[in-house]
């Protein structure tokens, strides 16, 4: 389903848009950037955190770490990776495919400052082997996302 919240997403928001949807997977950073013939620094991996009693999502480029004290500096408190199950249930996307199109709840959306290095990038689209090429300020645009530094 959530490759379909994320199709609908787009052709209501941007329909000049396109999910791109690969025959072989793209759930890892390195698979992804190998099929779409990018560097695995373009493909803009989301990291879905509970930060207190919230639940948000970073975009950040596949190649970089998240960096604690930045992170902490930024949400203002310790955040925790989600477990597979509590990403399903909050995005209503697979791990492999989170994006942070199309959700099925509102979440708060951060875009790292690292997205900005490219003209392009490349997340997920809702599924292990679905992607979306969009420039980072569209991206954070249509997600209403927030821009932070929270990358080493």
């Amino acid at each position: 389903m959530s490759l379909q919240s994320v199709q609908a997403f787009f052709a209501e928001h941007a329909p000049d848009i396109e999910v791109i949807e690969a025959t072989e997977s793209t759930a890892t950073v390195d698979m992804a950037a190998q099929v779409h013939g990018v560097s695995a620094g373009q493909i803009a991996k989301t990291l879905s955190l509970k930060v207190k009693q919230n639940i948000v999502l970073i975009v950040m480029r596949g190649d970089a770490r998240l960096d604690n004290k930045k992170l902490k500096d930024a949400l203002g408190a310790k955040a925790r990776m989600l477990s597979v199950d509590e990403v399903i249930n909050a995005t209503g996307h697979p791990v492999g495919g989170v994006c942070p199109f199309g959700l099925e709840n509102p979440l708060t959306v951060y875009c790292d400052v690292s997205l900005q290095a490219f003209d392009e990038v490349m997340p997920a689209a809702g599924a292990t082997h679905s992607a979306v090429r969009i420039s980072p300020q569209r991206m954070a645009e249509l997600t209403n996302a927030r821009w932070i530094d929270v990358c080493q």
